[in-house]
Parts: structure tokens; sequence; C-alpha cells
């Protein structure tokens, strides 16, 4: 992955809990979802997909867009992520391919 940053989500499953989080290494924060290594929301809620992400060529920029998405409605977000991934198929292998 090129440098900066990513905003991403995480997800349960189709429709489940959303996660949104940022990271300048993507590869390897969604692997850290999946394999519980994280405390907190995601462990908890078990969101382990990777369904959705964005990058930004400055970590400020990703920043900036995740807090803005926080911010969104769920439908909104629901929208974005089937936009690009309607399956809501797990994108981990795309990052670390």
């Amino acid at each position: 992955m090129k440098k900066g940053g990513c905003v991403y989500m995480m997800a349960s499953r189709r429709n489940g809990t959303i996660y949104i989080g940022v990271t300048s290494d993507l590869a390897k924060r969604a692997w850290e979802h999946r394999e519980g290594r994280i405390e907190g929301f995601t462990r908890k809620y078990g969101c382990k997909l990777l369904v959705w992400f964005e990058h930004h060529d400055k970590i400020e920029a990703a920043i900036k867009r995740e807090k803005q998405i926080k911010e969104w409605r769920r439908a909104w977000k629901l929208r974005v992520i089937e936009e690009t991934n309607p399956d809501w198929n797990d994108l981990f292998e795309l990052v670390c391919g």
C-alpha cells in the first residue's frame, strides 16, 4: 500500500455492525482486526471483514475523512460500501496481495 493513510470499514457481516477506522498500514491493521488482536469494539462485535477502504496521500486527510464518515447516517455508510463492494466481500486479500 502507498504511503499516506487509509480510511476503512470493518463489518461483522453483510448489513451488520460497522467499524470505521484510519491507519497508515491497512494490511497490518486489517489483520489485527481479523485476528482479534485489538481489544475493544471490533473484537466485541466481531468486525473482521474489511468491506471498504479509501487511500489518501496524507494521513491528515485520511483522519479528516474518517471523522466526516463517522458523522454520516448509517444508510450513507451502507451505500458507500455497496457502491464498490455490493456483495460485502472481504477485501483483506486485495490489500495484502
